[in-house]
């Protein structure tokens, strides 16, 4: 009831016969020029305000939600309260930067936005400090990958790690929080992203220090520095905005196989100028050379034939080197080693590391130079007052076999006493065209001493003179004429080789080979062979299977004709001629 009343009411009010009566008329009293000033009065308190723009604007309330912004339109704007979280001492009365997204939304209201506003301003430095090359000073928030993210004005900026600094950097943890000068050296708008450099403000600053150090530079001069970079080689030396080299050879006298033995990155060293190429850029550096050299420090006494105690710091095929102290090394050539006079490989018995006493040799302290051995801490067995008797003339041993030749094989009796077995002595029976077909290298094989020469260092060694020479007792079963059974072994264009009984060899000719049916006896076959030729010295047989059955055939033919001879003398001989008939069967009585 009361509100349709109300409404009645208002819908009932003449508001036309209102504002023309004359005690109620509002803005009676002023002419038309006053009216327009007053109307052009009003529109210069207003601003023309564009959409996307960036105003100032004043802060008139704060609410709990809230914040009202005047930036001189008809209204003033709304800006969430989340958008200021930054500023801790809002106020009101401060004049801030804003974004005009919407000049009047649906409900008429006018939307405004600080945090738009800081990206949009944002954008322009950047922009400004890309074309004037500005130093801007940001927040490095995290690392990412390959580099630094880095908030200047608010916006995310990458700062690859090639840019942080001149040198390496391997940590890119310690710089997440801290402030750090930049410079902006790209933009990409398509994608919206900065990347900055940390580097290029270094750099200009150490163009400077390396005019400076290279003017003054000069050798013999000692400097200090910061280790960089580390390779096989050596390592890089930071002297203040210019590198060096030290070479691996030039950090320590002794011998290393990696810098990183002696040193450590980002330390502090001091080091000595070697050489330098000023147009090259290029410097030589040395750690050595400040301390004095090793040779120059060598006892006394350390003379020819005195005993030194070391480390085996390298080895090779020629011999070893033995480091008696840190700078000085003596090498062990290989033949120096063991009495043996068979040269092996060094790294058999001698490793890295190996702690060992030798003899000096040779000794030169102006070109430090020195030859050491191992063998002179023992006695030369050839020496020995014992060695006639030891190895007399018909004396049994074993020895290790060393070494193949094609006319023998190399003995090893014991640590330097070698002999040598001709491929003749190695066997009675068998014919040995290389010792490789008799034993291997590595094996045992005893042996007789057939001569001795201590002056000369020789032994003359045999092995088959362990046995009985069996061509004595050969010479009584291979008669000439006798026949033996014979296995043939192999055949070539003159003949074939023949293996007899007792494990000997014998040989027959190619026209010693056919057999009665005329074939050729093939390898393989066993046959009856009749002997030759013996010859003991020569240690030669020859046999013919051929002889075993053509002599009997020419027997038999030789005894049928004789036969038919005696019949033709019986039937024309009379009782007279019974005395020729007589001595005809007593020749051929011989001749069986």
């Amino acid at each position: 009831m009361a509100n349709n009343r109300i409404e009645t009411q208002v819908e009932d009010f003449d508001w036309s016969s209102f504002q023309t009566s004359k005690k109620n008329k509002f803005g009676t009293g002023y002419s038309s020029d006053e009216k327009a000033k007053l109307a052009a009065l009003y529109d210069g308190t207003l601003t023309d305000v564009k959409e996307t723009q960036v105003v100032s604007g004043t802060i008139v309330s704060i609410t709990d939600r809230d914040v009202v912004v005047n930036i001189g339109f008809k209204s003033d704007g709304l800006i969430p309260l989340s958008e200021f979280r930054d500023m801790n001492d809002l106020r009101i009365g401060e004049v801030i930067d804003v974004y005009v997204e919407n000049k009047e939304n649906p409900l008429g209201q006018l939307v405004l936005s600080r945090k738009k506003a800081k990206v949009v301003k944002a954008w322009e430095n950047i922009e400004l400090a890309l074309q004037n090359d500005t130093v801007i000073e940001g927040i490095v928030k995290r690392r990412t990958k390959g580099g630094l993210i880095v908030d200047i004005y608010g916006i995310e900026a990458f700062l690859p790690g090639s840019q942080i600094d001149v040198k390496p950097i391997r940590d890119f943890d310690i710089f997440v929080g801290k402030k750090m000068e930049v410079k902006v050296v790209k933009i990409n708008y398509a994608n919206d992203n900065v990347v900055v450099s940390h580097k290029v403000l270094i750099e200009k600053d150490l163009e400077a220090q390396k005019a400076e150090i290279l003017s003054n530079l000069e050798k013999g001069q000692v400097l200090e520095g910061v280790i960089k970079n580390m390779t096989n080689f050596g390592v890089f030396i930071d002297l203040g905005g210019v590198d060096g080299l030290l070479h691996i050879t030039d950090i320590s006298w002794g011998r290393i196989n990696h810098p990183e033995e002696k040193l450590k990155l980002d330390q502090r060293v001091r080091v000595v100028v070697l050489d330098f190429d000023e147009e090259k850029k290029r410097i030589s550096l040395g750690m050595k050379q400040l301390d004095p050299h090793p040779w120059e420090t060598l006892g006394e006494d350390v003379v020819v034939g005195s005993v030194v105690k070391g480390k085996i710091v390298n080895v090779a095929d020629y011999g070893a080197f033995l480091e008696i102290k840190q700078g000085v090394e003596g090498l062990i050539h290989v033949s120096e080693m063991s009495w043996s006079q068979h040269l092996r490989n060094p790294q058999d018995f001698i490793k890295i590391g190996d702690e060992l006493e030798a003899v000096v040799l040779t000794l030169d302290r102006e070109e430090r130079k020195m030859s050491l051995g191992l063998k002179q801490l023992s006695s030369d067995p050839w020496t020995r007052p014992d060695l006639k008797e030891k190895y007399a003339i018909g004396s049994k041993h074993v020895g290790i076999v060393r070494n193949l030749t094609n006319f023998g094989l190399f003995l090893e009796l014991e640590e330097g006493i070698d002999g040598l077995v001709h491929i003749s002595d190695l066997s009675w029976t068998k014919k040995i065209k290389h010792p490789s077909e008799f034993i291997k290298i590595g094996e045992k094989l005893e042996v007789q001493v057939l001569e001795l020469d201590v002056e000369q260092r020789r032994l003359a060694l045999g092995h088959k003179q362990l046995e009985e020479n069996p061509w004595d007792t050969f010479e009584t079963v291979f008669t000439v004429g006798s026949v033996h059974k014979a296995t043939i072994i192999s055949k070539n264009d003159k003949g074939a080789l023949l293996e007899l009984p007792y494990g000997i060899e014998g040989f027959a000719n190619t026209k010693h080979l056919t057999k009665e049916d005329g074939s050729k006896a093939e390898v393989g076959e066993t046959l009856d062979f009749k002997v030759l030729e013996f010859t003991k010295d020569d240690k030669r047989i020859i046999l013919s299977h051929t002889n075993t059955f053509k002599e009997s055939k020419e027997k038999e033919t030789s005894n049928a004709s004789k036969e038919d001879k005696v019949e033709e003398v019986s039937s024309k001989s009379t009782l007279g001629d019974l005395e020729a008939l007589s001595q005809l069967k007593d020749e051929m009585a011989k001749a069986e």
